[in-house]
């Protein structure tokens, strides 16, 4: 089935799409791998979930929805943006076009971008893995920041469920700026 409109319906608290976990890394230590703890982006399991795109095609036989061209998911103040997203639901778990869609993933890609408010990271791809609470940014260049605070690496690993995150470099190392100044308004 194909769609070609903007479709926007409520999703259970699954599509965390937007809770990606925190998406801000506390002072860490410069390394070939800095590990520290996540802020956490909290969404509201009662709150609707919008979903605009050029395209929406859902593959019920396959458990799946892919939504492509200019896909944009809002819940409250947290945003992600992205070329494609392709949807990956549990079998008998319920249906996308139902509302009531038990997700396993989501995979996103082709210029994503992510906005909590005062947070922002940018990738080009992006998997979030609902049952084992994992996310997973990738690309030449993963930027997350908040503020004048600034990360640079080319993959981060968050564990959404305990907030812990890895950002790992690509062959290089980890890039971060800290702002002083931003200690004080905290």
């Amino acid at each position: 089935m194909s769609v070609t409109s903007t479709v926007s319906f409520k999703v259970s608290a699954t599509l965390a799409v937007a809770g990606i976990g925190a998406l801000m890394i506390a002072s860490g230590a410069l390394a070939q791998a800095t590990s520290s703890r996540m802020k956490g982006m909290q969404l509201s399991n009662d709150k609707p979930i919008q979903i605009e795109s050029d395209k929406l095609e859902i593959k019920d036989p396959e458990s799946k929805a892919i939504f492509t061209g200019n896909v944009k998911v809002v819940q409250g103040t947290t945003t992600l943006q992205a070329g494609s997203m392709t949807v990956f639901y549990k079998t008998g778990g319920g249906t996308i076009s139902g509302g009531n869609a038990d997700i396993d993933r989501i995979e996103v890609s082709k210029q994503v971008f992510l906005n909590s408010g005062v947070q922002q990271a940018t990738a080009d791809t992006g998997s979030f893995d609902l049952t084992r609470q994992t996310l997973v940014l990738k690309g030449d260049k993963v930027v997350l920041s908040e503020g004048k605070n600034v990360f640079v690496g080319c993959q981060l690993n968050v564990q959404m469920d305990t907030g812990e995150a890895q950002l790992e470099a690509c062959g290089g190392r980890v890039q971060i700026q800290l702002d002083p100044q931003s200690r004080k308004q905290n």
